[in-house]
């Protein structure tokens, strides 16, 4: 097979381009294209562009034009995504390896600048606003201070690295969320490289350190979330290997009907798909009901597919995606899209069904209004149901009076004290945006307002988002609902949801009362929204601000009142609920291809706080000794060109024992940093008050913060501290109990190496690095569960973390272990991918428990990692030799 033999020159408005033409596989006898998943064909597109003989060769490529709907044992492949999206929170400790890897390649006599981006980067900066002024028409305007007052230092390190590194792009701060930024701006689709002097056409793929990276799949972008330490490995030229995936073919039928919107679709969608089981698999949506769905609610679906836990939930290329590229100002790349995607067998074509491992079929006019919680996505919720599901929660609880901004009132198990609209899942969806400002219009003509103990804001994922709600004059009517714009990033969704009032966070500490959130995001595990708001509901922007209006869940919003008009008339959610033709007229009247073009043009210009931002001009970064933001990572230190053996581990200790769903925000540090945990007590340490602790995620890169974090979260339940809550242990040893952090010191001082055991769905949820890095800091060397979520088991096997799964349908519970066992796992010198490692647990009073594990490293390049002791040695060592 010659990769010449399948060159093809296309006529562009771009000119003439090279395109590498997969329908003559077909032709040549060699593979049926058709039958095949529109997913698959863009990994054939890849790997044939790719053929070199040495990393992609001929066989790799006759195996994935042959895909087959399911495989016995994983087959990988070496995959080349075209370009890497990152944020700031996983995008800064990215740098920061990036740094450190140069300082060793300098350490070793080498030239630094061999470390560098060969893929393109794009770094957008939208993690790190809180929520800490809200309801008044200056609250943007303070966050954004006080965001960079921070944050300063580690925007720095991106200033740095912008100048650093080739290839490196950076979105300043306050200018959107990630995802709607590749969504509306970044995407291509189809992109053109110049190749061996040639400009040659591409698919447009990508990975991104952020798990929401699939929402691009409603372009008919491949992409989906890593960890960073991946992302670092192919932004520095290296494939990522993967299994060839199955695909789950989503069959959409039927239309929505009145009153639903993108939100319940994909509520629905995900309580669906996690029955089905999708962990790990491809997506594809298919059928007469996807022309019913337009680009924002494609991306609503795409971007919660790790909320049912797969990889990606593909759409292919059709006339809606042309008419989206070219509304966005992609006037010029749509015709190249369009040209490609036809001539390449690319192009949704809905007289031939492809072949997929597994149907599963959605009737669209079947879906009803609903939300999801109190603490997974995953479970939804009819509206009616919603009070008896509160109450089931949390039960009845303290009543308080209290008073507050002259306002009398009574808190209780229910009260809405946080409503936002926010995250990308929604605020790309103009249909909802515009929906929530016409029921804030209609409630404030019915003289409904809200009480004073919700925290209300609005945080768009683009600036387009607030130029069409202002067009469309409903700024005004948020606004007097006090859903101002506090932010242009993720704010609430990720736990940046800012302080609640004094008063009310006092109260429901005191009296332990499950409050609630409502946001229009796309995550609410516990603990996430805000340390002291156990109830948190995933719902549409226009329930939110209903359920604001509200201020309780404790109703059946169907049938109950909302509120009550000055005239103490009661008014319903029909009364405010606008119809599907009053949205459409406002958002056709409102919203113009000239609002992306603008906004998009100056994107990557910041404002006056980055503008003012100073940055070293040097090939290698000045790590700042008192910094308590940005330190040089232990991760290569006494770094050699040849890794040491991997040795068994011996006489192990559990430092947790773990149940299911145990999520990356439970493993990783996230959200707030509480003062009397080990991390908190660092930073005072080392001069810092609690104001200017910031978060958890602004230290991602100080590994002394980070490891001190992990499994720091409030609300994670380690068995060996039962009944205590919270980032405790049991140090075997002596029985006492301290801190995680404080007892994996006390193993590594001793020389004990130690284990988790786990449930079910163990690292469910963002993909955050640092759960793994994390893991590994602490000096566990492996974690035992019944099953990973994917993300996380491939970011341990990338940091040398050995992941195992019981076997038998066993688990710690079934096999009786307590946590007080020593474990012994022998022969990690000769693993071959998911091969069985037997494991030997010794009781305290001598009782021997044997039992089996599937080594989950996956391919022949995990076993590389591991025997390197984590990819970005492997890389580093291919890089320096």
């Amino acid at each position: 097979m010659l990769k010449s033999d399948y060159k093809k020159i296309l006529d562009t408005s771009k000119g003439k381009v090279v395109m590498y033409d997969i329908t003559k596989l077909e032709k040549d006898g060699l593979a049926n294209i058709k039958r095949l998943p529109y997913s698959i064909r863009v990994l054939v597109e890849n790997m044939l562009r790719k053929l070199d003989g040495q990393i992609v060769t001929e066989e790799d490529i006759l195996e994935i034009a042959n895909w087959k709907p399911a495989y016995e044992a994983p087959k990988e492949i070496p995959y080349h995504p075209a370009r890497v999206l990152m944020q700031d929170y996983t995008g800064i400790p990215g740098i920061v390896d990036l740094a450190a890897m140069r300082d060793a390649v300098q350490e070793a006599g080498r030239n630094p600048s061999v470390i560098n981006p060969l893929v393109p980067v794009d770094l957008i900066v939208d993690h790190s606003v809180q929520v800490d002024y809200f309801g008044s028409e200056d609250s943007l305007d303070k966050n954004v201070d006080l965001e960079y007052k921070r944050n300063g230092e580690r925007y720095a390190v991106l200033k740095w690295a912008q100048k650093a590194f080739l290839n490196v792009r950076i979105v300043p701060p306050s200018s959107g969320i990630c995802h709607q930024v590749n969504l509306e701006y970044l995407g291509k689709v189809i992109d053109t490289r110049q190749i061996d002097g040639e400009t040659v056409a591409i698919c447009d793929t990508c990975v991104g350190t952020d798990s929401h990276t699939p929402m691009i799949n409603a372009i008919g972008v491949m992409g989906w979330g890593v960890g960073g330490i991946e992302a670092e490995a192919v932004m520095l030229g290296q494939p990522y290997y993967m299994p060839i995936p199955e695909v789950i073919g989503l069959k959409l039928t039927g239309t929505i009907a009145e009153g639903i919107t993108g939100t319940d679709v994909i509520l629905t969608i995900t309580e669906l798909l996690r029955k089905h089981k999708v962990v790990e698999k491809f997506v594809e949506a298919f059928g007469p009901g996807i022309k019913a769905l337009k680009i924002p609610d494609r991306a609503t679906i795409s971007n919660m597919s790790p909320e049912f836990g797969a990889t990606m939930t593909f759409f292919p290329v059709d006339e809606e995606t042309l008419r989206f590229l070219r509304f966005t100002g992609r006037v010029e790349e749509a015709d190249l899209v369009e040209k490609y995607t036809k001539a390449n067998g690319l192009f949704y074509d809905d007289s031939v069904t492809p072949e997929y491992t597994k149907v599963v079929e959605l009737d669209l006019s079947t879906i009803k209004p609903c939300v999801a919680g109190p603490a997974r996505p995953q479970d939804r919720i009819i509206l009616k149901d919603l009070p008896k599901v509160m109450d089931d929660y949390a039960g009845k609880g303290a009543e308080v009076p209290l008073s507050l901004q002259g306002e009398n009132f009574t808190l209780k198990n229910g009260s809405v004290v946080i409503a936002a609209i926010t995250s990308c899942t929604n605020t790309s969806n103009p249909f909802v945006m515009i929906g929530a400002g016409l029921v804030a219009k209609k409630a404030v003509m019915k003289g409904l307002r809200v009480p004073a103990y919700v925290k209300t804001s609005l945080a768009p994922g683009s600036k387009v988002v607030t130029d069409y709600l202002e067009k469309s004059g409903l700024m005004p009517y948020l606004q007097a609902l006090r859903f101002h714009t506090a932010g242009f990033g993720c704010t609430t969704c990720i736990g940046n949801s800012g302080p609640l009032h004094p008063i009310i966070e006092k109260t429901v500490k005191d009296n332990k009362m499950s409050v609630a959130a409502v946001l229009s995001g796309n995550r609410n595990f516990e603990a996430r929204i805000h340390a002291n708001v156990r109830a948190n509901f995933l719902a549409s922007p226009m329930l939110v601000v209903a359920y604001a209006l509200a201020g309780t869940v404790n109703i059946n919003i169907d049938t109950d009142p909302i509120a009550y008009n000055p005239n103490d008339e009661p008014v319903y959610l029909k009364d405010i609920w606008p119809t599907s033709e009053e949205i459409w007229a406002l958002v056709e009247s409102s919203l113009t291809s000239e609002d992306y073009i603008k906004e998009y043009g100056r994107i990557l210009e910041g404002d006056k706080f980055w503008a003012a931002l100073s940055a070293n001009e040097s090939e290698i970064f000045e790590w700042q000794k008192d910094s308590t933001y940005i330190r040089r990572p232990p991760f290569f230190e006494g770094f050699k060109p040849v890794p040491a053996p991997v040795t068994d581990i011996r006489d192990a200790k559990a430092i947790a024992l773990l149940g299911d769903s145990v999520t990356t925000d439970h493993i990783s540090p996230a959200g707030s940093i509480m003062p009397d945990y080990p991390a908190g007590q660092y930073l005072i340490a080392h001069g810092n008050t609690k104001d200017d602790f910031n978060s958890y995620g602004s230290r991602r890169g100080n590994h002394e913060v980070m490891m001190r974090g992990t499994f720091g979260n409030v609300r994670i339940k380690n068995k060996l501290a039962e009944p205590r809550e919270g980032g405790y242990t049991k140090y075997i040893p002596t029985g006492e109990e301290m801190f995680i952090y404080d007892a994996a010191m006390k193993y590594i001082e001793s020389g004990t190496p130690t284990v988790i055991l786990g449930g079910k769905e163990y690292g469910t949820g963002s993909s955050r690095d640092w759960a793994a890095k994390g893991t590994k800091l602490l000096g566990i060397r492996a974690v035992i569960a019944e099953s990973f979520e994917r993300i996380h088991r491939s970011n341990l096997a990338g940091m040398g973390v050995l992941p195992l799964v019981f076997k038998n349908d066993q688990g710690w519970k079934s096999l009786g272990l307590d946590g007080s066992e020593t474990f012994t796992i022998e022969g990690l010198s000769g693993v071959t991918p998911r091969c069985t490692i037997r494991v030997k647990a010794v009781k305290p009073d001598g009782r021997v428990t044997e039992f089996d594990t599937m080594c989950r490293l996956d391919t022949d390049i995990e076993i590389e990692y591991f025997r390197h002791g984590g990819i970005l040695d492997f890389v580093l060592r291919k890089l320096m030799s």
